[in-house]
């Protein structure tokens, strides 16, 4: 498949949405000749910030409020949005009608020539991407990044040059799309796999079911890099296409193997073992980094790199936006956002990234996910603990009601961020760590968790 296969199609774009890859789906497809519908139940006034991007766009019919048979049934191509899940009725009825539907992963994919470096994962997806592309760079090589962040990815084929290596940070979402498709990156990089998104899967196996696409699809000669931590992406393994790379905390004896040895960073090619940084000398906060560099680093040496080139990238990558992300320090206390901590395991493991005393921002909404340890955390670790209202809260504070003495303490529950700010720094203390990691999704009082982290940020900003 290439852009011209798009000249005079007529494409229904299913759910336009608010973050930018509906809008970025939209613009590749007129510029390449297509009749584009863009339906989405959402209203004019809620799309109006996507819907200025597209206002100068001719040739898009827009139907917003509602969708229309029609569209489903009479289009040569259906491109839907990662929310809208695959037993959608409108979904339906174009596979009835063996009328492709695809998203905008599948469709890169399908289009790309180059090598593409794909990353998944619960948590660690776009440190361990970013940390890849970087590392690439670093070394001197063309790469291009795609998934990462909320930004477009169709149009980012035109920036495509003979040598560019793709890295594509990818969803369970966009991961479900490229199993229709059936193909997978020869580079495969699984993080972990904990439990997420139960609110939209009916279950764990289901979740992974879509994560696996990452490498199902793959030949021979391509690499799963795969966490032999984690007992859900050990089992994958079994499952490999291709070759297979494992990364450790611990000595790993048969190569190709990443591991943590005495406090150091190990290669092993499968024939020789080398020394490639110490972890001192790592400049990214927090014990779980180390799977992601290690993921990275295993991705990058698959790749072709050399351990001397993985070792520069290391040194010079100083981490990710909106991941234990040092804001400010003000009055001798220290402002951390680590708003992408939206499912418990990850809020826990940045509670353990500090020695500081800490007062916790934490709280949101549910994703049909368990608290208990994540309120055992809550209740010995911080200082004190601020929540931010949702259904998420509730069932925190239910967990910790549970726990012995804490029965009748209560614990302040705020509605907006700037409460949340003002009251944690009324009982911050000089050399304590206010850290936003709230173990919940953001959805209800915020747009999503990256809204929640740049409000976070703006607030602390201006505190004085």
């Amino acid at each position: 498949m290439n852009p011209s296969f798009f000249q005079g199609k007529k494409v229904t774009v299913l759910g336009l949405g608010l973050h930018g890859g509906g809008v970025g789906i939209v613009k590749f497809l007129v510029k390449n000749g297509a009749k584009v519908v863009i339906t989405d139940l959402k209203t004019k006034e809620e799309l109006k910030s996507s819907l200025e991007k597209l206002q100068d766009l001719k040739g898009v019919e827009f139907v917003l409020g509602t969708h229309r048979t029609e569209d489903f049934s009479n289009a040569d191509l259906v491109i839907k949005n990662p929310s809208v899940r695959w037993d959608s009725p409108h979904v339906k009825i174009a596979l009835e009608k063996k009328i492709p539907v695809e998203m905008d992963s599948s469709l890169f994919f399908q289009m790309c020539p180059n090598p593409i470096i794909g990353v998944t994962g619960t948590k660690g997806k776009t440190t361990t991407s970013t940390l890849i592309a970087e590392i690439l760079k670093s070394a001197g090589r063309e790469v291009l990044k795609a998934g990462i962040g909320q930004v477009s990815v169709l149009d980012k084929l035109e920036l495509l040059q003979k040598e560019t290596v793709v890295v594509f940070e990818l969803s369970s979402w966009r991961l479900s799309a490229l199993g229709r498709a059936k193909v997978s990156p020869s580079i495969a990089v699984v993080t972990n796999l904990l439990p997420d998104h139960l609110n939209y899967y009916k279950s764990m196996a289901e979740y992974s079911a879509d994560k696996k696409n990452i490498f199902l699809f793959q030949k021979p000669q391509d690499w799963l890099i795969i966490n032999q931590d984690n007992p859900e992406t050990e089992k994958m393994a079994e499952e490999a296409q291709g070759q297979v790379l494992k990364f450790s905390t611990v000595p790993l004896q048969n190569g190709p193997t990443v591991f943590i040895d005495q406090e150091a960073l190990f290669w092993n090619n499968g024939i020789d073992t080398k020394k490639i940084i110490e972890v001192k000398e790592l400049k990214i906060r927090g014990r779980h980094n180390l799977s992601n560099v290690m993921a990275a680093a295993g991705a990058c040496l698959a790749h072709g790199l050399k351990a001397e080139e993985v070792r520069k990238g290391l040194l010079e990558f100083k981490g990710v936006p909106h991941r234990l992300e040092f804001v400010r320090e003000l009055e001798g206390v220290k402002y951390y956002n680590d708003t992408t901590a939206t499912i418990p395991e990850a809020a826990i493991q940045a509670l353990g990234s500090f020695t500081e005393p800490i007062v916790l921002i934490a709280g949101g909404n549910d994703k049909g996910l368990q608290y208990a340890e994540f309120a055992k955390a809550i209740t010995d670790r911080p200082k004190s603990v601020i929540f931010i209202k949702g259904t998420g809260t509730d069932k925190i504070l239910a967990e910790i009601r549970k726990l012995p003495g804490q029965a009748e303490k209560e614990y302040p529950t705020v509605t907006y961020m700037h409460e949340a700010v003002a009251l944690a720094k009324d009982l911050a203390e000089a050399g304590d760590v206010v850290l936003l990691s709230s173990g919940t999704a953001s959805f209800g009082v915020f747009q999503n968790e990256f809204d929640r982290g740049d409000k976070f940020k703006k607030i602390v900003g201006e505190l004085k």
